[in-house]
């Protein structure tokens, strides 16, 4: 299987999609000015205690409050408290954190009250972005992860990721890493880091050592509060290091800026690698190249088709999502427990692809058709469960119930991905009458006229849907040509298919959207 990892960065936001054999199986949409991000940390107040809840809300300088539980606050809590004082006791030099003492453990059966109070101070980091009508969820318990570590401040353990098996390597990598990690400081060893060199692991420590640096001398430095002391790095970035495999081919962006970003962080994890990360420079908008535009309407949405007729029907609800599967049109060649069978298992190939897409988390119950055989029932968990095992999200699947029900729990970290697929018509705005389709390019014309000639723009770009850039530079003598000869060759004509059939854009030489809409249009 390969991979490919193509990022389109834009003006307002930064889409990211992953190809596991050309086909979309990822996909993150994140706006470049997001107000919350899991792992950032922040020195923040407690703004209300809720004794009843055994929790409190804390106030991260945004509109919604953040939630903290009692049990979130973490065993070393009190260390983190004293050392916090210790860092804003002297401005001008830094407590240094190897010197720092670590206190007793928070008692598992306190109480918020004893612990906390109104306007008090603490480190916490989010570990769950809003879902819904819920802020964020925070800890007490900060960490850093690295590709091949993960560093815990005040931590006293090491400990390797169960998925590695092999006792001989487990018992290499504690020795290792007890070696050479820094005083005061846990850390959990990544599954990826099997078989790798000391050198890699000693330099992936330092990066995350100076990170926790890099947040207390900001601690120490700044009066603001609350403060944004340490952030996550991009989700770019976030998404290579979880991912990063040596099945990956290529990495496309169409954003210099980002490309760096990238090929920095690349070529610090595998520089053999770093060749693979490469500019897209193409006319065509860099996810309609490579298909994902296509996919994505394909894919999202409340009905998906998946093979000869059969489909999924996907609910959300407040409380979990809902998924039903319907055989279709399809024809019964082999009897109806073996067609039951095959669309079971089309629908279970389809719908593991769809709870990584989607990115759906919490409670998923699936409405699986009927099927006699206790076997079949047994070959259809068995290939979902297969299925899943390429999930990185935590999750567990109970077998059927009597009713057909498969029910399937999936971590929660970030709201779910919700892509509107359906298109209201740009033209009549739902009101069902347009001006005559053969008078479309007329129109466009006319923008272009007084774009040209009144604004005085004479490089741009006209997005319009395919089907509409095809007409328009059919011909050896094609509409194209006729308005470049009038109005200069700084128009250029690019298809885009996320644009519905009659909708355009116009662009600007840097990129900017310009609206070029008249107000009868809007109406």
């Amino acid at each position: 299987m390969t991979s490919e990892l193509i990022i389109d960065a834009q003006k307002k936001d930064i889409s990211i999609a992953l190809l596991e054999d050309k086909r979309l199986v990822e996909y993150q949409n994140e706006p470049r000015q997001a107000s919350f991000s899991v792992g950032n940390i922040y020195v923040a107040k407690v703004k209300k205690l809720m004794p009843g809840l055994n929790a409190c809300f804390v106030d991260l300088g945004y509109e919604r409050d953040a939630f903290l539980h009692y049990l979130d606050l973490g065993s070393q809590f009190n260390s983190y408290q004293k050392y916090l004082k210790q860092v804003q006791s002297d401005r001008k030099k830094l407590y240094p954190f190897s010197k720092a003492s670590r206190q007793a453990d928070l008692d598992k059966e306190g109480s918020i009250s004893n612990v906390l109070k109104v306007g008090q101070e603490v480190m916490v980091q989010i570990v769950k972005e809003p879902i819904s009508t819920k802020g964020p969820r925070l800890t007490g318990e900060l960490s850093f992860a690295g590709r091949y570590l993960v560093l815990i401040p005040f931590g006293d353990k090491v400990s390797v990721s169960s998925k590695i098996k092999s006792g001989e390597e487990r018992a290499r990598l504690k020795q290792l890493i007890r070696n050479i990690k820094p005083k005061n400081c846990g850390i959990i060893v990544r599954t990826v880091a099997e078989g790798q060199r000391i050198g890699e692991l000693e330099n992936e420590m330092k990066v995350l050592t100076e990170r926790w640096q890099k947040a207390i001398t900001t601690v120490q430095k700044t009066q603001q509060r609350p403060q944004l002391i340490f952030e996550e790095t991009s989700r770019v970035v976030a998404l290579l290091r979880d991912l990063f495999n040596p099945s990956y081919e290529n990495i496309f962006v169409n954003d210099e800026d980002v490309l760096q970003e990238v090929k920095h962080y690349v070529s610090l994890i595998a520089p053999e690698k770093a060749g693979i990360v490469k500019m897209y420079t193409g006319k065509v908008p860099i996810f309609d190249n490579y298909n994902v535009t296509k996919q994505i309407k394909s894919s999202f949405g409340k009905t998906v088709n998946y093979q000869h007729g059969a489909y999924l029907i996907i609910e959300h609800t407040e409380a979990l999502h809902v998924v039903d599967v319907n055989s279709g049109n399809r024809t019964r060649e082999k009897g109806q427990e073996a067609n039951a069978l095959d669309v079971n298992l089309g629908a279970a190939d389809e719908l593991a692809r769809q709870l990584r897409l989607r990115d759906m988390g919490g409670i998923i119950v699936v409405d699986f058709i009927d099927m006699n055989l206790a076997e079949d029932r047994q070959l259809l968990y068995e290939r979902m469960c297969k299925n899943m095992q390429k999930d990185r999200a935590k999750h567990n699947i109970l077998p059927l119930s009597k009713f057909g029900l498969m029910q399937i729990t999936r971590q929660r970290v970030r709201p779910a991905m919700d892509v509107n697929v359906e298109e209201v018509c740009p033209t009549c705005n739902g009101s069902g009458k347009i001006k005559s389709s053969i008078l479309f390019t007329d129109q466009l014309e006319r923008k272009i006229d007084r774009l040209v000639n009144k604004i005085g723009v004479k490089k741009f770009s006209l997005h319009v849907h395919p089907y509409v850039a095809a007409f328009i530079n059919q011909g050896v003598v094609s509409l194209k040509r006729k308005w470049q000869v009038k109005y200069g060759f700084g128009v250029h004509i690019i298809p885009s298919q996320k644009l519905a059939f009659l909708q355009y854009e116009f662009y600007d030489s840097n990129g900017e959207f310009m609206d070029m809409k008249e107000e009868q249009e809007t109406k």
